[in-house]
């Protein structure tokens, strides 16, 4: 190997919590050269996270890092934050999980992504403008002149994602950590990234530190990988040896994990839980302003009917952008939407918020960014049942703790980490926490919009099993959004697949997975193909 060009020895990384102090990295080595990929895979809550978090300075107040981090001679660990803000952002550079709590709320991402270009790389006003353009472009945003406006809720999950891969590369990084940065992207346009990056990365130099749970893109893009399991590497070595012979049971656990099997069959006539005609919802574009350019009007879902029966799971797929989270808003009445939309037996277009309230606890929505969906200032237990309070504000304190102990062991997480708060969790934790605070309402209805992409593989095939369970024992309807098509084939009885705001195509999970009709579902389903055989390959 080359001359490092990041040095990580000894790192510990702990975190001051009110059970005591958790032990998150346990005195890790890492060796990064110019130019390599080195990838750093495990669970969810292994410290793979936290590793990068120490190496950047940028720990939870409550936490701290002892060890050393090196970049080109410079100490990281314990640096002062004026002498890291030299370096991040321009040098190192980094990829967050959660892009939504990454972004601020209140800016356009042009203004966003235009800080970091002046400040490092000394462009003025219009010059940033126009990088952010050319960068928006690079990783395929669609009109990125009118998208340059937007705001981050303006736009999908995996075009969020893609503004901060464009972000972190403005300035030609010399390394660049990417934390799980296409895990909301769906395959043909995380193929499409993957190719980006290892184009970026030859024509630059740069070193990737590529933090991932899915193996086939490790498989596809990095050198090295290092396991970790519970703050510690139990293997290292070249992507090819670790994955093709792997030594230790926990990277066999890893290689071989994925969801499997098929849900029940579906009642006969059962009844309809769901019912949705002609459903569309317009984003108005903007008047020209002082700083900003006018934007036409988005039309994110165009005419969309569907139906939900009791025990059902309709998949709704389809790539970034193509409306399905916004069809999912749509169907709770959580944004504005024309059309016909009946649960059950009322229409909820003509309700008003208040007569929408009492039917809320019925018709639940697990989030795509988990992080931005659970508030900071809450512990986890108060989290899961804030619920409770709006529809049950009868309920007692302890009754309360009681049904939050047992929704945490639902969904397979330690009922004494509830008096934690939302930053001391990994992704996946996070993830968890918001199917425990939805199901602990036993809803009819549950909207999941990507409920599995932060979670790894095995996790993956846990929440399936579970949501299953659930399923199968309380009849929910499960409006399932997803760009997983492994996952979506474990939990779908049918799939509708979107493209630009329409149905392109529908039918049984077995029809379009076996006979699609549409080249749009089979060009899906052949980059899924192409990612299962590279896992597949690993466990040769």
């Amino acid at each position: 190997m080359q001359e490092p060009v990041l040095t990580i020895r000894n790192l510990r990384v702990s975190f001051r919590t009110s059970d005591g102090v958790l032990v998150a990295v346990r005195g890790i080595d890492i060796d990064v050269a110019k130019g390599e990929t080195v990838a750093i895979v495990g669970e969810s809550g292994s410290g793979k996270s936290q590793t990068a978090m120490a190496a950047m300075g940028l720990l939870a107040s409550n936490g701290t890092a002892s060890g050393s981090a090196i970049y080109r001679g410079q100490e990281l660990i314990g640096a002062s934050a004026r002498d890291l803000d030299v370096l991040r952002g321009a040098k190192l550079t980094i990829i967050f999980q959660e892009p939504m709590t990454s972004l601020d709320p209140l800016f356009r991402i042009g203004q966003q992504m235009a800080l970091p270009l002046m400040r490092h790389g000394g462009l003025d006003r219009r010059a940033a403008r126009a990088k952010a353009i050319e960068l928006l472009s690079l990783v395929q945003i669609d009109n990125p002149t009118q998208r340059i406006d937007a705001y981050p809720h303006e736009l999908s999950g995996g075009q969020r994602q893609r503004v901060m891969i464009a972000m972190a590369l403005g300035n030609a990084p010399d390394v660049m950590i990417a934390d799980e940065p296409t895990t909301a992207l769906d395959v043909t346009v995380q193929a499409r990234i993957l190719d980006l990056l290892v184009d970026l990365q030859r024509r630059l130099g740069m070193a990737i530190v590529f933090i991932s749970h899915d193996l086939g893109v490790v498989r596809r893009i990095a050198d090295r990988v290092y396991v970790m399991r519970a703050g510690k590497v139990v293997e290292q070595g070249i992507v090819r040896d670790v994955f093709g012979n792997p030594r230790h049971a926990y990277t066999r656990m890893l290689v071989e994990a994925e969801p499997a099997g098929r849900k029940s069959p579906l009642t006969a006539n059962a009844p309809l839980v769901l019912d949705a005609a002609n459903v569309a919802v317009t984003f108005p574009g903007r008047r020209k302003l002082l700083f900003g350019a006018a934007s036409d009007a988005i039309k994110a879902v165009d005419g969309v009917s569907m139906q939900v029966r009791q025990g059902e799971t309709v998949g709704i797929v389809g790539e970034s952008g193509s409306g399905k989270s916004t069809l999912g808003r749509a169907l709770l009445r959580l944004l504005p939407a024309t059309g016909m939309v009946r649960f059950e037996d009322r229409n909820l277009m003509p309700l008003d918020r208040a007569r929408l309230r009492p039917l809320r606890r019925h018709m639940q929505m697990v989030f795509q960014d988990p992080y931005g969906a659970l508030s900071p200032r809450l512990t986890a237990g108060e989290i899961v049942t804030e619920g409770l309070l709006v529809h049950e504000p009868a309920s007692k304190r302890r009754d309360r703790d009681q049904r939050a102990i047992a929704a945490f062991e639902e969904v397979q997480l330690d009922p004494a980490t509830r008096h934690r708060f939302p930053h001391e969790f990994s992704g996946g934790q996070r993830q968890r926490l918001a199917i425990a605070r939805a199901i602990i309402l036993k809803p009819k209805l549950l909207v999941l919009d990507e409920p599995t992409s932060a979670l790894d593989r095995s996790v993956q095939k846990e929440i399936v099993e579970l949501l299953r369970g659930l399923q199968a024992s309380h009849g929910l309807a499960y409006v399932f959004i997803s760009h997983d098509l492994t996952v979506v084939r474990a939990m779908a009885d049918r799939i509708v697949l979107m493209r630009a705001g329409r149905i392109v195509e529908q039918g049984t999970t077995d029809q379009v997975f076996e006979t699609p009709q549409s080249a749009y579902a089979r060009e899906l389903l052949s980059a899924a193909v192409g990612m299962s055989v590279r896992i597949s390959d690993e466990s040769v």
